[in-house]
């Protein structure tokens, strides 16, 4: 676990220090697109994020090279190779287009090259294991599609949801704990070397993704931009392969006595690893669909771009930025962190009970959009504007309760519902021109020279 966390630290350190370089050189080199339609941000955003994501991913792989656990992957198989491989070339495609834009067909056929390579390479799903029959073995054209079918999609759900700061890197954040916990366990509780792999690409991953984090969340500073979205997208469908067509369900057969009714039974999430990546990727795989579906049923190119998005569709309900964040954080974890309990524990029902109860609250919070907690005047002073009490003013503004306009100074006063001097008088006049929350004599200038 040491050695994890210390490569998980070295990608995020990489990846936070870089990303500010990363801004900088995209200001320079112009990669600031104009606000479209769709767009929630309101000033041009550098992006090209995905650069210093993939140099705390190189960083993250030269320090496991090194680590007498971790090197072993680089020895055992090819699976390294075909990952860098990979997240270069899909690199390249998102730099291209963060810059210069790029048709959604060629896109498509860029992501899907990428994952051919890493076919190629050794990343493909081998069999299926299914319950109560067994493993069902794959031929190499029925493994290479699905694989690549799979990174497709996979790439795709992480790009549509790429929408608000800091919502994709999250929730591929919380997709990549449940991957490494689930992971881990297998290659440490069950003896299943195949799972060394997607344990190292989980661990990086998340690094990558909490180096880039302070830099994304609200008001973001960078955008990742495809060149990012699609390289965390393309690792988190690698864990997936790497996790779905490499186990065997009879080697987690023998840990258990070599009772094939437990394995299918008890242990459902074990014996069919498919479930898992579905499972903690399946808000953006909703999303994808929904958009898919949306933009079909309205005569227009699945690739075209809208606001109908789950995360539009939070704020056009009157959720904050954040909070609609929040939320898709929420159902995230839940789902992942639902399922890796119940292929924790023999005893499922309690933790579906409590996961339909934690659904229930979401559900609540969900229908309460516009509650806000007031705290009591004597903290007005340190808690932000937006949590103290409010009364009503004489035109049916809402004023605080100490009668004074957040932000403004001591000499202008409400007025109604218009701020207004407190030093004006009808000897003398505001000028038409000046703003009228400004005092006459304010920002002229010394001389007595005119604005």
């Amino acid at each position: 676990m040491r050695e994890y966390l210390l490569t998980l630290f070295v990608a995020a350190a990489v990846t936070y220090l870089l990303t500010g370089a990363v801004r900088r050189f995209a200001i320079a080199a112009g990669a600031m697109p104009e606000i479209r339609a769709r767009d929630v941000h309101k000033e041009p955003t550098p992006r090209l994020g995905g650069l210093a994501m993939f140099g705390g991913l190189c960083a993250g792989l030269l320090m496991a090279r090194h680590l007498p656990v971790l090197s072993e992957v680089f020895t055992a198989s090819t699976d390294v190779q075909a990952l860098l491989s990979g997240c270069t070339l899909i690199s390249v495609l998102g730099v291209i287009d963060d810059k210069w834009g790029v048709d959604a067909i060629i896109k498509l056929l860029g992501q899907a090259l990428a994952a051919g390579v890493m076919v190629w390479q050794g990343i493909v799903i081998l069999w299926l294991p299914i319950p109560g029959y067994g493993p069902v073995s794959l031929t190499p054209t029925q493994g290479t599609l699905l694989t690549i079918g799979i990174v497709v999609i996979t790439i795709n759900a992480v790009n549509f949801v790429d929408g608000l700061d800091g919502l994709a890197a999250g929730m591929v954040c919380i997709a990549a704990l449940a991957f490494f916990g689930y992971s881990y366990r297998l290659w440490f509780g069950y003896g299943v070397s195949s799972a060394a792999a997607p344990t190292l690409f989980s661990a990086l991953l998340i690094g990558m993704c909490v180096g880039f984090l302070p830099h994304n969340l609200h008001p973001a500073r960078i955008f990742m931009g495809d060149s990012g979205s699609m390289l965390i997208g393309l690792m988190l469908a690698a864990s997936a392969v790497t996790l779905t067509g490499r186990i065997d369900p009879e080697a987690i057969t023998a840990q258990n006595g070599g009772s094939m009714a437990f394995t299918t039974h008890k242990l459902v999430p074990v014996y069919i690893p498919l479930v898992l990546p579905f499972a903690v990727l399946i808000v953006p795989l909703m999303d994808l669909v929904m958009a898919v579906g949306r933009r079909g049923w309205a005569g227009r190119s699945p690739f075209a771009a809208d606001k109908g998005h789950l995360h539009h569709r939070l704020l056009e309900i009157g959720h904050s930025h954040s909070r609609a964040v929040l939320i898709m954080y929420f159902w995230s974890g839940l789902i992942a962190s639902f399922t890796v309990l119940i292929s924790v524990r023999p005893e499922r029902r309690p933790i579906v009970y409590t996961g339909l109860a934690l659904i229930a609250i979401g559900l609540v919070f969900l229908m309460l959009p516009r509650f806000k907690p007031h705290v009591p005047t004597e903290l007005h002073n340190v808690v932000p504007p937006r949590y103290r009490r409010l009364r009503r003013g004489r035109r049916g503004a809402n004023v605080p309760v100490d009668g004074m306009v957040p932000g403004e100074s001591d000499g202008v006063r409400l007025n109604g519902a218009t701020a207004t001097p407190a030093t004006e008088s009808p000897g003398n006049p505001t000028d038409p021109s000046r703003p009228a929350h400004l005092p006459a004599g304010r920002g002229a200038r010394k001389g007595g020279g005119g604005l």
